[in-house]
């Protein structure tokens, strides 16, 4: 990866499922569409679309910023096929020029009827992507990798690796097993309370999901954290291990320990107390913007 490259992603940006339009009415996507455009102004490095979102979704945020880079954050292998994929991402490739980067993933096998052999699933979904004309290269794909395999993998045929839901010491581990060159860049999930029950019983809401999901326990567990840190939702241990919990200065000094363990970008999710818990939280992504106006 050229640093022209990793430039482009910048050191900090914006995760969110709610930048999917696909799943909005005409009022949302006009919502989405104007929350975009701000973030593109605030000069966040990258806009990660979460929670499996499909290349329409990318296609609207593209249309609706001129500078960021946009990634999909992650756009499951089951749920589009190579040949739609590279066809869309060829579609935006005049519009987005070169700001598009494709995020794969291979989800999860409680939410996926058709799941099965991860690994090899997604090398034939590279290779279908390979081959294809024109292809989706390696320079404009990643993949969400926490296990040593898929981040062995991100490393040898795309960018690099984007874990999700990982701690500071997983993106230490994580920088060892793709080695200098591949980009790496963890979501970091973020509540700005400074009521810390208040904070984390709002993480213990969005966990509360993914400690159901096995490759994301699996990889808890492989990094140092026990069975009974799943309990109620997550211990205090693993909750401040996993999450920026607190004001500004305390995202800002959490974020710089992903930096500093070797994340070449930090993607930060903000989560809030509201029902749902994420939304587009407007007014926090600016005050974040002007604490990391440094690093934008």
């Amino acid at each position: 990866m050229t640093s022209e490259t990793r430039s482009s992603f910048g050191r900090i940006g914006i995760w969110s499922s709610s930048l999917a339009s696909s799943r909005a009415d005409d009022t949302g996507r006009k919502a989405i569409a104007e929350a975009v455009a701000e973030l593109d102004e605030l000069k966040y490095g990258t806009l990660w679309i979460g929670g499996s979102p499909s290349p329409e979704d990318a296609a609207a945020v593209v249309g609706a910023t001129r500078r960021t880079t946009v990634a999909t954050g992650i756009l499951s292998i089951w749920d589009h096929t190579a040949e739609e994929v590279t066809a869309a991402v060829a579609a935006l490739e005049a519009e987005s020029r070169g700001r598009f980067v494709l995020g794969l993933g291979v989800s999860h096998g409680p939410m996926v009827p058709q799941y099965e052999k991860p690994y090899s699933s997604m090398v034939s979904y590279i290779d279908a992507l390979d081959d294809a004309a024109p292809p989706v290269g390696a320079g404009h794909r990643l993949l969400a990798a926490l296990g040593p395999r898929m981040l062995k993998l991100a490393a040898e045929r795309t960018l690099g690796a984007h874990p999700y839901l990982v701690t500071s010491e997983h993106t230490a581990q994580a920088r060892r097993t793709l080695g200098p060159d591949a980009l790496l860049a963890p979501e970091l999930s973020v509540v700005l309370d400074t009521d810390l029950d208040r904070a984390r019983t709002t993480a213990r809401r969005m966990l509360a999901m993914y400690l159901r999901l096995p490759n994301y326990t699996e990889n808890l567990l492989r990094s140092g954290f026990t069975e009974s840190d799943f309990d109620g939702g997550g211990s205090t241990r693993l909750l401040d291990a996993l999450f920026a919990l607190g004001d500004t200065e305390r995202v800002r000094s959490r974020t710089q320990e992903y930096l500093d363990a070797g994340a070449d970008h930090v993607a930060l999710q903000i989560l809030t107390a509201e029902e749902g818990g994420g939304g587009l939280p407007r007014d926090q992504w600016r005050e974040l913007a002007s604490v990391f106006a440094d690093k934008l």
